[in-house]
């Protein structure tokens, strides 16, 4: 049927309204492969070979493939899409404009720039900007479904995590992280005891600024002889074994915000201060929070506004005493927890975007809370239990399973690829 429309459609553009107009027939677009109930069309293709050129001109010093040898690929790789596009569509998938700005300010900072600059960019190289977003857009809402896909088609035993756990990889890829800031006073090879004592004094002068509150970024910036020093002595997110000796010992003594020092070394005398730790270990005892919500999304038949009296009106009914896991059954847009009546679960604090966590925070136990709106639409909720959990072991098995679920997912994916385009009806028609 939509093959259909887009053939009308084209038919009346191209006859000028019938016998009306006598100009020549002027072809504005073309199929160039039908896929189930969807068409790729020859300016998608265009689009895209002009993007790829673009990106293998600037990266590629080699010679370029010829344009007929991309477009075989590339008309290949529309069609994967096209149907992985149509499953998608056909899941309820949506990328809001708020999704798809966050996902496009990742790929701009990841290239060091920002989205302005990274719209600039894109446009500097012949593509145009509504082009790229509707593009990410797709590849936003194909990664989501190959997510969804693997998550049910890669299953990890429990003795497949047990025998990682327990080898010397396992171990390291579970072990906790460390972020450390260091200063680094030097002391010459040939210092007199006079010198290191000075430098001693100078260092413990420092330990002693920032006991009473001095920044010790700043100071590593001005003081550090380290090689850090201009990143305010900032090692980076580190495990122990990747630590130096004099330090691997210490951090893991150390709490979140702690300075210890000065510390002698042959190389002079220094302070670290431990700014952030991450792991089994560092996060054992863990803060949760069990919550059940309803959301309440504007859509193409409900406006903003709509929206939020819906949210109000359901909210009120629940107050007057209607059970809330029927009304989020019934009417939230949520469709990972509708199904058991809103509830998310026990979840750590950062699950959730900043609204919506700062709302379940100030909740009491068994208290609705107001209609609020975050980036997903109108909510309210209801705090359900708090409560504090050691997740050692279980972030260590959590850790495992990721790291096992990653390492079968590419392989895993091609398969799941291969047999959806095998499964797809492809008509390919001459470009």
């Amino acid at each position: 049927m939509k093959q259909h429309r887009i053939l009308i459609a084209l038919f009346i553009a191209l006859m000028g309204f019938g016998t009306q107009s006598q100009a020549a027939l002027v072809i504005l677009d073309r199929i160039i492969a039908v896929v189930d109930e969807d068409v790729v069309m020859e300016s998608q293709l265009n689009q895209r070979l002009n993007s790829v050129k673009a990106q293998l001109t600037e990266s590629q010093r080699g010679q370029i493939p010829s344009d007929e040898e991309l477009k075989t690929q590339l008309i290949e790789r529309l069609i994967v899409e096209s149907v992985q596009i149509q499953m998608a569509d056909r899941a309820g998938v949506r990328i809001s404009d708020e999704e798809l700005n966050e996902s496009m300010t990742a790929i701009a900072a990841q290239n060091k720039l920002t989205l302005q600059q990274f719209r600039q960019a894109v446009e500097r190289d012949g593509i145009p900007y509504a082009e790229m977003r509707d593009q990410i857009r797709r590849e936003v809402k194909i990664n989501r479904v190959q997510q969804g896909i693997m998550r049910t088609r890669i299953n990890i035993s429990e003795q497949e995590i047990k025998d990682f756990l327990a080898s010397e990889l396992g171990e390291v890829i579970t072990a906790d992280e460390y972020r450390l800031a260091h200063i680094l006073l030097s002391t010459p090879n040939d210092a007199s005891q006079a010198q290191i004592s000075n430098i001693m004094k100078n260092a413990q002068d420092l330990k002693n600024q920032v006991d009473n509150g001095a920044d010790f970024q700043s100071l590593a910036i001005e003081k550090s002889t380290g090689q850090n020093a201009l990143n305010g002595g900032d090692l980076g997110w580190r495990k122990v074994v990747q630590l130096p000796t004099m330090f691997a010992d210490i951090a893991p003594e150390m709490n979140a915000g702690e300075l210890r020092g000065p510390i002698q070394s042959g190389s002079g005398f220094h302070l670290i201060k431990l700014l952030e730790k991450r792991g089994a270990k560092a996060e054992g005892q863990v803060p949760q929070t069990q919550v059940k919500h309803v959301l309440i999304q504007p859509s193409e038949i409900r406006t903003h506004q709509e929206a939020l009296d819906l949210a109000e009106s359901l909210r009120q009914e629940v107050a007057d005493g209607r059970d809330f896991d029927e009304i989020a059954k019934l009417f939230s847009d949520d469709p990972g927890s509708a199904l058991s009546g809103g509830d998310l679960g026990w979840n750590r604090a950062g699950t959730f975007v900043p609204v919506f966590e700062q709302q379940m925070q100030d909740s009491d136990i068994g208290r609705l809370s107001q209609v609020f709106e975050s980036q997903h639409g109108f909510h309210f909720l209801e705090v359900t239990g708090r409560r504090i959990e050691d997740f050692s072991e279980r972030f260590k098995q959590s850790q495992a399973e990721n790291y096992l679920r990653n390492q079968k997912f590419d392989e895993e994916l091609e398969n799941w690829i291969r047999e959806l385009r095998e499964d797809a009806f492809v008509e390919i028609r001459e470009t």
